[in-house]
């Protein structure tokens, strides 16, 4: 399993960033791409809950990502 960041920008000072764990970067593009203009909600790394209009997103960038240890 792959972690990939996902960030979405609503202009270019306001985004909210998010983590998903999925097999591959085509697996990542389509969840993002299945949650187009809809409501999403997650709870992230410092526990705190967000609800997402993706209607309103500018850009949505995704990333593998690679935790340092």
């Amino acid at each position: 399993m792959k972690e990939f960041k996902v960030t979405y920008f609503f202009d270019e000072q306001h985004y909210i960033r998010r983590f998903i764990h999925v097999e591959s970067q085509e697996l990542a593009e389509r969840l993002i791409q299945s949650e187009r203009d809809q409501y999403i909600s997650f709870t992230d790394s410092r526990g705190i809950y967000h609800e997402l209009n993706t209607q309103n997103v500018r850009v949505i960038q995704i990333s593998e990502y690679h935790r340092k240890k």
